[in-house]
């Protein structure tokens, strides 16, 4: 066994120093370490150092910590606590870099992409691969190789020129040649007396290359400036052509610093405005009335059958428009309430060989619900979607548009972003709004891009953006800051102030000025009581439903507030919308009149029904044209033939077949009451209502079709799932089963075994190999002395495994035994057992 006290040599074995708790940190923080669970802390140790995996803990890292990972791969391997400070904060220092460094070493020690103590730092290696300066792939830092690497390829003589040319004595070798000329630049005082000798321009061409890229180009014949230079070694060729400043000088040139502007700290979220709570709730609960009012509005249309799904799948362009116009709004904006009404389940496809979008029966239910449900159940689907509408007009990878409601809209990040945005906003004072350029640096700041991609086009700076928008028109916030139905939403508390602390030289960050990790999204079950909590708080500011309108002579209604559900469904068939606002202004036309008439309703049925909501008396236009039509519907009759038309006065069909009008219907008489149409029923119906007629659809068997402005639903959908990011974080229960059977696992492959004849001398990371007879044999004499055995065991899928077992029971070609591994009683075929040893002490 190792001894505890030593300094770890690999990262398994500082893992294997954690305890269960900064196991369990590592593991949240990097999820896809335990999909599937490691065998032991060497697998564990294995998959933190993979390409894949530590890009993308790299990724989730703060701009700090990232620069502290970058300043370890450009330091010695390994490196000191000291030497990375004076990395960090440079010859002069710096109180708040020197505050907030523990707490970056700390995130990237948790994450395990730093290992060993502070006089051992080691940056594990693909990490240093990834940051450290290479041609192909400049350091972040702006630095370039050092010198033993810049001569890694240069001639021994050309070297021996360089070192008595910059004054130091020559060696006998090349590489204490190297060693002596690094040792010169890594003085600060004897660098400062060499280029105090240096001429103008050649410190000129030092300033130019000091913070990246470190490469320059030279001809030839250098001129006398960069002839001093390369002399020297200030300068080191790496290629034909190409010249680079060697990091040792850069580093004296930048007073030790290994970044050009350190930050420690994360920007702040500066406000733009400070309105009253109330305010902001109010203005919030508005636009959730009209949220609410909008995609009731747009399935409403879709009724009886929406657009048609385009063969790659979506919405066309020209029907997006349409929708756009019976909105009234933009067609981003009317694209947002299409594809959150499809997040939410509300509409989806109706899978007919002629596909349509339509409502779904989940639209229904949803109708049921109160208002303030119903926007939380909105809101709820928003904040956690991916499929993100800001995305739909743009280009995929192929060049291809994107469509509203089509495939290629799922990001991963946006429930992330969406979260995190909310969260800057609920750490603002209640009634602050934020300034967008501030939140999206705070953002930058906590997800540097690497690379060479723009911070003004990245993806994350779109989604936040569109955030900020969306969050207004949904009412999760009013005039830009979070109202208080929105914070609880995320389930966060109103924000506590801070006592201010001053930071003085030597001094740690103050606890409240240190970074934090951005609180996680909540669990399903939470997500549950928190929009419970939501829905309660917006109750009372969501305008009351009315049971009255107020009936006009010129044949309009005028619903001075929201309608109550019956009322505003029945008036929705009998009625056209005129126009809308703080009041809905309805008018009754013989073809809205006509529409009730065919839902169903009788003359008598409309007036009662006005009777009964108008607050005013029904006037006499309103009740003559109910009646007019009401004596016409019907009379005539439309059924499939291909279609016909029959009426009991002859002098109609008459009056039908002498209309020019009636030309493209193709009719022709059957019989005195009966006229035949090469049109479908639905086209003839149309035909004869624009002449002004009010025909009535009926049945094979005669009977009038009563239509319904619901009658059109998809089967039962579900709603789409979010595209996660990666695994999911791990709950308390699955960290905890994790850890344990690592550990176990880890025990079963380091334990010490007792060597016997019968086995084979074995290596880590190897079965143990023995003998079906050996294997029984040992088994036997387990369950007689209690003792443990280490075995290996191929399960039926052949995966290998080491496990240490406590034999109960042999026979019948199983040994039951239980599992230290998997903490449990459990029965093995011996013919699955690969061997077995004994182990050297009784280990668990």
């Amino acid at each position: 066994m190792s001894d505890p006290a030593a300094p770890p040599r690999s990262l398994a074995e500082a893992l294997r120093a954690r305890d269960d708790v900064s196991l369990a940190v590592l593991l949240r923080s990097r999820p896809d370490l335990i999909t599937p669970v490691p065998t032991d802390l060497t697998q564990l140790a294995t998959r933190a150092g993979t390409r894949a995996s530590v890009v993308r803990a790299l990724e989730r890292l703060d701009r700090f910590a990232l620069q502290t990972a970058e300043a370890l791969a450009v330091a010695a391997d390994p490196a000191t606590y000291d030497e990375l400070l004076g990395l960090m904060t440079g010859d002069e220092g710096d109180p708040a870099v020197s505050g907030a460094l523990p707490h970056a070493l700390g995130t990237l020690r948790d994450q395990a992409l730093v290992w060993g103590g502070d006089d051992r730092l080691r940056l594990v290696r693909t990490a240093r691969e990834l940051l450290a300066p290479a041609p192909q792939h400049p350091s972040p830092t702006g630095l370039g190789p050092t010198v033993q690497e810049a001569t890694a390829g240069m001639s021994p003589g050309r070297i021996q020129e360089i070192v008595r040319t910059a004054g130091l004595p020559s060696t006998h070798d090349a590489v204490s040649a190297v060693s002596s000329l690094t040792a010169l630049f890594s003085d600060r005082k004897r660098m400062k007396t060499l280029l105090a000798d240096a001429p103008e321009e050649s410190r000129e061409v030092l300033s130019r290359l000091v913070w990246g890229p470190p490469y320059g180009q030279v001809t030839a014949d250098p001129a006398p400036r960069l002839r001093w230079l390369l002399d020297r070694g200030l300068l080191l060729p790496t290629a034909p052509g190409t010249v680079v400043l060697p990091r040792e000088v850069a580093l004296h040139l930048r007073a030790g610093r290994a970044h050009r502007a350190t930050e420690p700290l994360p920007p702040p979220v500066e406000p733009s405005a400070t309105h009253r709570p109330q305010v902001v709730d109010a203005t919030a609960a508005g636009q959730a009335y009209t949220a609410l009012a909008t995609v009731e509005e747009l399935l409403k249309d879709w009724d009886e059958g929406g657009p048609a799904v385009l063969r790659a799948g979506g919405l066309s362009v020209r029907d997006l428009k349409r929708t756009a116009v019976a909105l009234d709004v933009p067609e981003p904006l009317a694209a947002f309430w299409v594809e959150l009404a499809y997040a939410a389940g509300l509409l989806a496809s109706d899978g007919e060989a002629d596909e349509r979008y339509a409502a779904t029966p989940a639209y229904d239910e949803w109708l049921d619900q109160p208002p303030a449900q119903r926007w939380a159940r909105l809101a709820q689907t928003w904040l956690t979607a991916t499929r993100t509408a800001g995305l739909i007009g743009g280009r995929d990878a192929k060049d291809r548009t994107l469509s509203a409601l089509g495939p290629g809209l799922d990001r991963s990040a946006a429930p992330e972003v969406r979260h995190r945005v909310l969260t800057l906003l609920a750490g603002l004072p209640e009634g602050t709004s934020p300034s967008a350029d501030s939140v999206l640096a705070r953002l930058r700041w906590e997800r540097p891009l690497r690379g060479p991609q723009q911070q003004d086009d990245d993806l994350r700076s779109r989604l936040a953006r569109w955030t900020l928008n969306e969050a207004e028109l949904l009412g999760v916030t009013g005039r830009g800051a979070l109202s208080a139905h929105g914070r609880a939403l995320l389930g966060i508390a109103p924000p506590q102030s801070a006592p201010e602390e001053p930071v003085g030289p030597g001094d740690k960050l103050p606890v409240h000025h240190r970074p934090t990790t951005p609180p996680e999204p909540l669990a399903p079950a939470e997500q549950s009581v928190a929009c419970a909590a939501a829905a309660r708080l917006l109750a009372p500011l969501l305008p009351e439903p009315l049971d009255h309108v107020l009936l006009q002579a010129d044949l309009t209604a005028v619903a001075p507030g929201p309608l109550r559900r019956p009322l505003a469904d029945m008036l929705g068939v009998l009625a056209d919308v005129e126009s809308k606002g703080g009041a809905t202004v309805y008018r009754f036309t013989p073809g809205s009149v006509r529409r009730a008439l065919d839902a169903g309703r009788s003359a008598s049925d409309l007036h009662a029904f006005l009777a009964e909501h108008a607050r005013t008396p029904v006037p006499q236009p309103l009740a003559y044209l109910i009646d007019d039509v009401a004596r016409k519907h019907g009379h005539l009759r439309v059924g499939a033939a291909s279609a016909y038309v029959r009426c009991d006065d002859d002098a109609m069909l008459n009056e039908i077949l002498a209309d020019k009008r009636a030309a493209g219907l193709r009719l022709r008489r059957l019989a005195p009451t009966v006229l035949a149409a090469q049109a479908d029923p639905a086209a003839l119906l149309d035909g004869l209502r624009a002449m002004g007629f009010a025909p009535a659809a009926e049945s094979a068997e005669g009977d009038v079709l009563i239509t319904r402005a619901d009658a059109h639903r998809t089967p039962p959908r579900t709603a789409p799932e979010p595209v996660p990011e990666g695994p999911p974080t791990p709950d308390a229960t699955l960290l905890t089963a994790a850890i344990r059977a690592i550990r176990a696992g880890d025990l079963a492959s380091t334990a010490p075994r007792r060597p016997t004849a019968a086995s084979a001398p074995v290596t880590g990371g190897e079965l143990p190999r023995t003998t079906s007879a050996e294997t029984l044999a040992t088994m036997q004499a387990a369950v007689l002395t209690g003792a443990s055995l280490w075995i290996g065991y191929v399960n039926a899928e052949g995966s290998a495994s080491q496990r240490v077992i406590a034999p109960v029971r042999v026979e019948g070609g199983f040994v039951t035994a239980y599992d230290h591994t998997a903490d449990e009683v459990r029965t093995y075929p011996l013919h699955r057992i690969t061997g077995v040893a004994e182990l050297a002490d009784d280990q668990i």
